[in-house]
């Protein structure tokens, strides 16, 4: 394969996973902004929105799957603090 098709092939990848990239960065921030409400109806909904994109994006190769298992695992964290911490 020449670098110029290589090239090609390696823009199109690119433009295809930047709109999953971000919206899972999307999904990320909303979950974060409703845990840090203590809304913990539309913090849990968020959550599992923000999972599901980030195990999508896993499946597809656009993340590491220590990384998608990172931001998992710091967004259940706290979600669990912000429900602990309700009165």
């Amino acid at each position: 394969m020449s670098s110029e098709k290589a090239a090609r092939v390696g823009e199109r990848r690119r433009l295809r996973n930047r709109n999953v990239r971000t919206a899972t960065r999307t999904f990320v921030r909303k979950a974060e902004a409703a845990v840090a409400t203590q809304d913990p109806t539309n913090a849990e909904q968020d959550v599992r929105r923000a999972v599901k994109a980030l195990d999508q994006a896993r499946q597809k190769g656009i993340l590491h799957k220590n990384n998608a298992a990172r931001k998992k695992s710091r967004l259940m964290a706290k979600l669990n603090q912000s429900i602990k911490d309700q009165p």
